[in-house]
């Protein structure tokens, strides 16, 4: 599976990471299992999943309050990637 994944285009070009860097690499960790190392690699991944399930069922099946659980599930995402781009970056 990770001979498919994509390269990062920007780590490629200019040398740094992206804050997408590592989001592949955690599914891949998921779906063999290691759900621990997949946060380790990518720690906004469970926030992410539970964010396009929240979208997915509220495309599907409208339910009370889903734009304010979308919202703060957006901004708890958006909240980890930058904070986990921010230390990866000052380590």
């Amino acid at each position: 599976m990770e001979e498919y994944m994509l390269p990062c285009l920007n780590k490629k070009l200019l040398g740094i990471e992206c804050m997408g860097c590592g989001m592949q690499r955690a599914i891949a960790l998921i779906f063999q299992g290691e759900f621990v190392a997949a946060f380790h690699m990518y720690p906004a991944i469970y926030s992410l999943i539970a964010l396009f399930i929240c979208i997915g069922i509220n495309i599907f099946f409208k339910f009370k309050h889903s734009n304010k659980i979308i919202g703060v599930l957006a901004i708890i995402t958006v909240a980890t990637i930058i904070t986990s781009y921010l230390i990866k970056i000052i380590n």
